[in-house]
């Protein structure tokens, strides 16, 4: 059964270290999980969830800066630092005009960083199917690309046909790349309750 709510939140969500600047403006529902709100950062993005996440940012009621997103026993230990479980922590409860920034960790081998903004809490519209996707600019670098540093070298690569690595790196992208390619309408959400149950079990 699907919650019911009065408001959503509307989110920019910026690329770290890429420019021009990769982004997307996502409006949630106000009911939202981290987990949630990840999968809808994933397919606004247009990752292949196919990684580690994690979101960081100051709990409220403590001033202290928390981890929020898949607990693993092992990272704990090593980094001794309690990671929440993102579909245990609701948005509603961490995010304010007052607290609005919280950094996104994607893939913790390319550490691609990203800036999660709340800009609005808005009214719900009737006839809205959220999430929505509102905006964006520029296509999302593609998964395992080795980074930010990676990703520089990959435009450079296939902006040179006569570059030694071009024809290699155009057949593993698939024979094609727009890197300024972004369309609003290409954008679909995942049921992330769905897509907890398959990645989980």
């Amino acid at each position: 059964m699907k919650k019911t709510y009065n408001q959503v939140y509307q989110f920019k969500i910026t690329l770290k270290r890429v420019r021009p600047p990769i982004w997307r403006r996502i409006q949630v529902p106000e009911t939202y999980t981290f987990w949630d709100l990840h999968v809808a950062i994933q397919d606004a993005m247009d990752w292949s969830d196919y990684h580690l996440h994690q979101f960081e940012l100051v709990n409220p009621s403590t001033g202290i800066e928390m981890e929020i997103g898949i607990p693993e026993d092992e990272f704990e230990s090593v980094f001794g630092r309690e990671t929440l479980p993102g579909w245990k922590q609701k948005i509603a409860k961490w995010f304010s005009m007052e607290n609005r920034l919280a950094n996104y960790i994607y893939d913790f081998g390319d550490d691609w960083e990203h800036t999660v903004k709340l800009e609005k809490i808005l009214p719900r519209e009737n006839g809205v199917n959220y999430p929505i996707c509102v905006g964006g600019k520029r296509a999302c670098p593609p998964e395992d690309c080795g980074g930010v540093w990676g990703y520089e070298d990959l435009l450079e690569i296939i902006k040179n046909p006569n570059h030694e690595e071009h024809e290699e790196m155009m057949e593993w992208l698939g024979g094609e790349f727009d890197p300024e390619h972004f369309d609003v309408e290409d954008v679909s959400f995942d049921d992330p309750d769905k897509r907890r149950k398959f990645a989980f079990g």
